[in-house]
């Protein structure tokens, strides 16, 4: 995710970072220029007569409204999808640093707050690289019978998590945890997977195909028939106005196709390795300290 000051008006205007539409689309508008500049060519030196075309501007101009109506829904459902997926973030961020509380208040061993130390974090980073569809081994501070068992897994996050479960099992029954401490873990514990499978659904239901596939359809017949309607006006510069609109209307498809998913490595997704980060910083600063003695 990119930091930057929105109040930089100038900055950010003269700005062509590779994550601007401008460089991510400027081939297609290449090709749409030279199409429509043939079109207006094609108006203008074999249908110099055919004045009813100019009456296509207020048909262009209805259409054209009900096209902002889709795309600003489109806009709308993609940013909620971002905007949800950073609130599972940040209830994550909470809901370990709650629970990286109450095990140090509970646990008396180190060894024991030690073992939760390596493995809250664990979890996130691991979730964090779940939701890329992969993960990253170096990234994981695991013991080697750890390791083994979490490659036979097919979700390393639930697999981190019913460790956790067991560990805490097994300090209940050799009498660490009491029924209620372990009880007042257990919400904590499954609120980190509830975090995980919601940010999963978000991941996993792209927009419908085929709302997806009309959009791009309308978009492309509307710009590349625009300059039947404006050559009587424009001439060959009506070739330039129809490139615009489509730089427009395709720039926010282009943009909502980014941000629908916000886990990635894109420059608009989510700080997901920054959070982690200070997830792991949290965590070590709650479990790695002794306790004080009254």
């Amino acid at each position: 995710m990119i930091n930057y000051n929105p109040k930089s008006w100038l900055t950010l205007i003269f700005a062509l970072h590779k994550s601007d539409t401008l460089r991510m689309l400027w081939k297609e508008l290449i090709y749409m220029s030279l199409f429509t500049l043939l079109i207006a060519f094609i108006e203008m030196h074999y249908f110099p007569e055919a004045l009813f075309l100019e009456k296509l501007v207020q048909v262009y101009s209805i259409v054209g409204f009900v096209i902002s109506l889709l795309l600003v829904f489109r806009t709308n459902t993609a940013y909620d999808r971002w905007w949800e997926g950073r609130k599972k973030w940040g209830e994550l961020v909470n809901d370990t640093r709650n629970f990286a509380i109450k095990l140090h208040a509970f646990l008396d061993e180190p060894e024991d707050r030690a073992y939760f130390s390596r493995m809250i974090p664990n979890f996130v980073f691991a979730m964090k690289e779940h939701l890329r569809q992969g993960v990253n081994w170096t990234e994981l501070n695991l013991t080697t019978a750890e390791t083994t068992l979490l490659q036979t897994k097919a979700h390393i996050p639930l697999g981190i998590s019913a460790l956790m479960y067991d560990k805490l099992h097994t300090l209940k029954k050799q009498g660490h945890l009491s029924e209620e401490e372990f009880i007042i873990l257990d919400k904590n514990i499954n609120a980190f997977m509830d975090s995980c499978g919601a940010c999963e659904r978000i991941r996993n239901t792209p927009i419908p195909f085929s709302y997806s596939l009309f959009l791009k359809k309308f978009i492309f017949i509307y710009v590349v028939t625009m300059p039947l309607a404006f050559v009587g006006a424009f001439g060959y510069f009506s070739a330039f106005i129809a490139t615009f609109v489509f730089y427009v209307l395709v720039s926010m498809e282009v943009l909502a196709e980014e941000i629908e998913d916000p886990f990635g490595n894109d420059d608009n997704d989510l700080p997901t390795d920054d959070l982690s980060g200070k997830i792991q910083a949290i965590v070590h600063e709650s479990l790695d300290h002794p306790k004080v003695k009254d």
